[in-house]
């Protein structure tokens, strides 16, 4: 006899039916990417509703408020009001309700305050200054994120100062009174009725766990409890499901380990591969079938991921079109890669495809900067999803600030923004101040703080002195500018002086590793400016660059309204989304994997990252990697991911750019194979240690960690002569070389020393250049 089922469950295949009717205690449902996960959540909340559960008694817990807004709306269509009654929402939304419940129990008013990360970072900053500690080594950015990783790790201020191992390492690290600092944290929040973003977690575990009435009223009015993205939950989240629902009770959650990534926030993938031990008489249902992608895309993410030991064994599938082959680009440089993303994009849209349909994934926010860069030449409109455009973040507009000041030290915007930046002791009341006295006085911000002018300025001496010391900086970047040595050098002295530098690179906490990445690609871009004006015998400038900058971050405002856009994205911003047409740059050694990934399991959420980046793709997924990148202002031979050479070769198709032959040398380059300095056609399967180790031993002249050769061309002399050598530095004449831009070329002549050391190489595409070679970055062959 067939049975009878609402439309919301004929509606899933047999698979997802399982999960959905299934009402026997805990269960851990495997989603794999594009096999419908939401619609299952949804489905089994309207389920259980039918069963007879109020649904005040279902808790629904996901990881976005987005998320929550669209199963509500979905079961809203089904169940109409009883959608309203459903406890859904993110785990800190629906927690939040629930201490504002029994507050009092944790000596809270129920009106408490909510701080955000700003709010967060102002308190450590004044506890900081209270302890009259140094804010350079206590940075209040790894003071706050100390704190976060210890409440998610559910560790109170006393277990924090009594445990033995971190009080050890915040010794080793230099800042040893962390913990005094988070017991006067947790005070003052307390003293003020607050809590910060992570108190919503940790003062949860510690209100179920100290109380048990609270924790036996919680269980009654939670008869189920269900869980989206498990793989995402840190420690503090797994406690609150456990006591909740102990080993045996009604918890349904929906996860992929597979695309576990987000270990840097806190997740701990073993939450779900240890879910069936945790959660006794667990039941295990798998949804296989991919709705999403073509048979290829899923056939080659799968060969990748199997390579990851940690994992929940599972065989995703399609029964969607064949589809095209992956196809892999090999580039010769990063900036021929983005060219090659450019045009794939605008053949595909000169057929009909719009642009917002195609999407260009990235392992770092760094990279977006040569892409940016490409698309605006090519008149590509984008946009940049979960971020901002290159020129747009907050260091880099501190930076560009400095240069501009050096230009035009008149410029009060730019001055205004970093007269307390790195700080200075000079607070908004002192710049309000300065700012009135020099509009009254007609006067640009920078000459009021003169000297000569700075007595009119309503503050103490101690304060004068500080605003003179700026001005006095200031005035020094001003006499630089003007000074007979490269632009490069101008703006780095600028940077270093500033104490910029010092600040952005003395912060290692995740988000400051991020700001590092993107103040180092900014120094790439200058480099790289100074090169190419070199290179068309112009002179480089500040001011120039700065006009070429503020052009582009111009145009980017004039896009910003338009629709049809291609999006550009790390690949952690893309999880969740999806995309006909998509393409992941960067797929080499150091950069993806991250060179900062080095253990087995970091390695294993890189190769997870890389799978979760394959199937955003439904219809086309291209890979590309470059030769040659511009990092830490050098020019670097790089390899291939380690990950190429784990996809099935038989579903994928190489390409490569024009000046690299079929065996993967470069064109026109008779020691290239022979030196090994560049990989076969064929990727390394599975790339082991001992392919890394002897892939090192063939490029001897390297700094610790890095792929490139660097070539050195001696200092400045003060006798320098157009005289002519047989060699300078390691370069000899006759030599073959790599340039980032006209590519393989020969040494014909080389002349000059240190600062003017000049090569004539006759390049193979381009024809005889003359160069500096303090500029030119040549790479030797």
């Amino acid at each position: 006899m067939n049975t009878f089922y609402p439309s919301y469950i004929e509606e899933l295949d047999e698979a997802q039916k399982e999960a959905v009717l299934y009402d026997g205690g805990p269960a851990l449902v495997i989603a794999g990417a594009g096999s419908g996960k939401t619609r299952v959540l949804v489905a089994k909340v309207l389920h259980l509703i039918d069963l007879g559960y109020a649904p005040s008694q279902i808790m629904a817990l996901t990881f976005t408020n987005k998320a929550a807004r669209e199963m509500r709306a979905r079961i809203y269509t089904h169940a109409g009001a009883a959608a309203r009654q459903v406890m859904m929402g993110t785990f800190h939304s629906v927690f939040s309700r629930i201490l504002r419940t029994y507050a009092d129990r944790l000596g809270y008013q129920a009106s408490f305050s909510i701080y955000d990360t700003t709010d967060s970072k102002n308190l450590v900053k004044a506890i900081i200054k209270r302890l009259e500690l140094d804010d350079k080594t206590y940075k209040p950015n790894v003071v706050a994120n100390r704190i976060s990783n210890a409440k998610n790790r559910l560790l109170s201020p006393q277990a924090y100062l009594s445990n033995k191992e971190i009080s050890i390492y915040n010794t080793q690290s230099h800042v040893p009174r962390i913990g005094e600092i988070y017991v006067i944290y947790q005070e003052e929040l307390k003293k003020n009725n607050s809590m910060d973003f992570d108190d919503l977690l940790f003062q949860t575990n510690i209100l179920l766990r100290d109380h048990p009435d609270v924790l036996q009223e919680v269980k009654r009015h939670t008869g189920y409890l269900l869980i989206d993205e498990y793989q995402d939950t840190n420690f503090a989240q797994y406690m609150i499901a456990r006591q909740i629902m102990g080993e045996t009770g009604n918890i349904f959650v929906v996860g992929d380990d597979a695309q576990s990534i987000y270990s840097f926030r806190g997740a701990n993938i073993s939450n779900i591969l240890t879910f069936q031990q945790t959660f006794k008489g667990t039941k295990l249902f798998k949804l296989e079938q991919n709705y999403r992608s073509t048979q290829t895309i899923v056939q080659v993410a799968n060969s990748l991921i199997s390579h990851n030991e940690a994992q929940i064994p599972k065989e995703i599938y399609s029964e969607n079109e064949t589809g095209e082959l992956i196809q892999i680009h090999e580039a010769l440089t990063a900036d021929a890669e983005a060219e090659w993303a450019a045009d794939c994009i605008k053949r595909e849209a000169g057929k009909g495809l719009p642009f917002s349909e195609c999407t260009v994934l990235y392992r770092t926010n760094a990279q977006s900067r040569i892409i940016e860069q490409e698309f605006r030449r090519m008149r590509i409109p984008f946009r940049i999803y979960g971020g901002h455009a290159f020129f747009d973040y907050k260091e880099i507009k501190d930076v560009i600030a400095y240069l501009k000041l050096a230009v035009n030290p008149s410029d009060n915007e730019a001055y205004s923004r970093v007269i307390n930046y790195p700080r200075r002791g000079i607070g908004d009341v002192t710049i309000n101040r300065l700012k009135e006295t020099a509009t009254n006085q007609n006067r640009s911000l920078y000459e009021q703080t003169s000297s000569e002018n700075i007595s009119q300025v309503p503050v103490n001496a101690a304060t004068a002195k500080k605003l003179t010391a700026f001005h006095e900086l200031i005035r020094n970047f001003v006499d630089k500018a003007s000074e007979e040595i490269s632009f490069s050098e101008i703006a780095r002295n600028i940077i270093s002086e500033s104490g910029v530098a010092a600040d952005i690179l003395g912060d290692n906490t995740p988000e400051g590793l991020k700001r590092q990445e993107n103040f180092k690609e900014l120094l790439n871009s200058i480099d790289e400016y100074q090169v190419k004006i070199t290179e068309n015998e112009q002179v480089p400038s500040l001011q120039n660059y700065l006009s070429e900058v503020a052009l582009m971050t111009d145009q980017d405002t004039q896009q910003a309204d338009q629709k049809d856009v291609v999006t550009l994205m790390t690949i952690h911003s893309a999880k969740g989304l999806e995309f006909d047409h998509v393409y992941i740059l960067g797929l080499e050694e150091q950069l993806f994997p991250s060179a900062l990934c080095t253990t087995p399991p970091e390695l294993e959420e890189e190769r997870r990252l890389f799978y979760v980046a394959i199937t955003r793709a439904r219809k086309k997924c291209r890979i590309c990697y470059a030769r040659q990148r511009y990092r830490n202002g050098s020019l670097e031979i790089m390899r291939p991911s380690r990950f190429l050479g784990e996809l099935s070769p038989t579903l994928i198709e190489r390409t490569r750019d024009s000046m690299i032959d079929p065996y993967g040398t470069m064109r026109g380059s008779p020691h290239s194979r022979k030196h090994g300095d560049f990989l076969p056609t064929d990727f390394p399967q599975a790339a082991s240690d001992k392919y890394l180790q002897n892939f090192d031993k063939k490029s001897p002249s390297k700094s610790p960690g890095r792929s490139g050769q660097k070539i050195h061309v001696g200092t400045r002399s003060e006798h320098d002569t157009l005289r002519s050598y047989d060699s300078i530095g390691s370069l000899n004449v006759g030599d073959t070389v790599m340039h980032n831009k006209f590519g393989i070329g020969t040494i014909n002549a080389l002349e000059g020393e240190g600062d003017n050391a000049r090569a004539t190489v006759n390049f193979n595409e381009y024809g005889i250049k003359k160069m500096m070679l303090k500029f030119a970055k040549l790479s030797k062959l």
